[in-house]
C-alpha cells in the first residue's frame, strides 16, 4: 500500500513526527539507547495533565521484588469502577512517564481511579515476568478498591490486559471488561494484516518478531496463553471485549481473530478497526482529528462497561 497516498495529511504529519526520534534500523541499537531514544519522545509528545487528575506512585511489594504503581485520581471521582492500564513499548520499552499524560486524561474523561503498571522489562526480565507483575497488580487492586475493575492496555499492553482476563476470570472478583487498544493477541502466522500492513508505518511485522524473541529469550512458546492470548483453547467465560486496532497496523486483524473467538464461546466482544490510522496513534490524538476521535470512542466503551451507565 502507498501510505503516503492513502493516509490524510494529520496522520502522515504524526508519523513523520515519530520518525524524526528514530535513526535507521533503530532496532539495532543497544538497548539503553532505545530507551533513551524512547522516553525523549515520550517527553516531547506529552500532554499537560489535566488540572482536575492528581497522581501518586507507590511500589507494590511482590516475590519478585517491588511493583511500581502510579495512582490517578479525578477531583470528583466517579466510584463505581476502576481502570488498571498497561503501557506499551514492546514489551522493552516504557513504563510510568511514557505514557503518564493518557493515563491522567484516561481518568479525567472517565472519572474512574487509573491505576498504571510499572511492569518488568526484556530482555533483563524476561517473559512471565511482565505476566506475573500484571497479576499481583490486579490481585492487590482487587482486594484494595473494593470496586469493579476494567482492564486496559495498548500495544504490548493490550496483550497483557488480554492475559490478565484469562488468568482472572474465575477469581473471587473478575475483571468486568477489558479495553484493548492495538493489541498483539495471536502471535505470527495469522495472515490477515500481518501480511497486508506486513511494513505499515510505525510498526512493522518484523519489528513483532523482535520484540517476541527480546521478551521470551529467543524461544517463544506460541501455545502459552500467558504470552499469547489467543493460544488459550479456553475462551468461554471472558469479560465484555472491546478491541480496537489501527487499519494500517500489522497488528489489526489481531483484533477481528480474538473477538471472534470470545463471541464463539458465548461472551461478547466487539472489534473497531480505526480507518486510516496507524500503530500507537494515541500519542497523536492532539495532532489528528481521527485519533481523537479514537480515543474518545474508547473512553466511551470503558464508562460503557458498567450496565448502569
Amino acid at each position: 500500500m502507498d501510505y503516503r497516498n492513502y493516509l490524510d495529511a494529520e496522520v502522515l504529519g504524526f508519523i513523520d513526527r515519530m520518525n524524526g526520534f528514530y535513526p535507521p534500523e533503530s532496532l539495532d541499537l543497544p538497548m539503553a539507547e532505545n530507551r533513551r531514544i524512547y522516553d525523549h519522545m515520550s517527553a516531547v509528545f506529552r500532554e499537560a495533565p489535566p488540572e482536575t487528575v492528581t497522581a501518586h506512585t507507590l511500589s507494590l511489594e511482590s516475590p519478585a521484588g517491588p511493583v511500581p504503581v502510579r495512582l490517578y485520581q479525578r477531583e470528583v471521582p466517579d466510584n463505581r469502577a476502576a481502570i488498571l492500564y498497561f503501557h506499551g513499548g514492546g514489551f522493552v520499552l516504557g513504563g510510568l512517564e511514557s505514557h503518564d499524560d493518557i493515563c491522567a486524561e484516561t481518568c479525567a474523561r472517565t472519572g474512574f481511579q487509573v491505576v498504571a503498571v510499572d511492569y518488568r522489562l526484556a530482555p533483563e526480565h524476561t517473559h512471565p515476568a511482565a505476566f506475573e507483575d500484571a497479576c499481583h497488580a490486579f490481585e492487590w487492586l482487587s482486594g484494595t478498591v473494593g470496586k469493579p475493575i476494567v482492564l486496559m492496555g495498548e500495544s504490548a499492553g493490550g496483550n497483557l490486559a488480554a492475559c490478565l482476563a484469562h488468568h482472572a476470570r474465575n477469581m473471587p472478583s473478575p475483571p468486568i471488561g477489558q479495553v484493548l487498544v492495538y493489541p498483539s493477541l495471536c502471535g505470527p502466522g495469522k495472515g490477515g494484516s500481518h501480511i497486508t500492513h506486513a511494513d505499515a508505518p510505525l510498526l512493522a511485522e518484523k519489528d513483532l518478531d523482535v520484540y517476541l524473541r527480546l521478551r521470551t529469550n529467543d524461544s517463544p512458546d506460541y501455545a502459552d496463553p500467558r504470552l499469547i492470548p489467543y493460544a488459550d483453547p479456553d475462551f468461554s467465560g471472558l469479560p465484555p471485549t472491546v478491541v480496537f486496532t489501527a487499519e494500517c497496523d500489522p497488528l489489526s486483524s489481531d483484533g477481528d481473530l480474538y473477538c471472534a473467538r470470545v463471541r464463539a464461546e458465548g461472551g461478547q466482544a466487539v472489534w473497531i478497526e480505526e480507518k486510516g490510522l496507524v500503530h500507537g496513534y494515541f500519542r497523536g490524538r492532539t495532532q489528528s482529528s481521527r485519533a481523537r476521535a479514537s480515543f474518545e470512542r474508547v473512553m466511551l466503551a470503558i464508562l460503557g462497561m458498567l450496565p448502569d451507565v
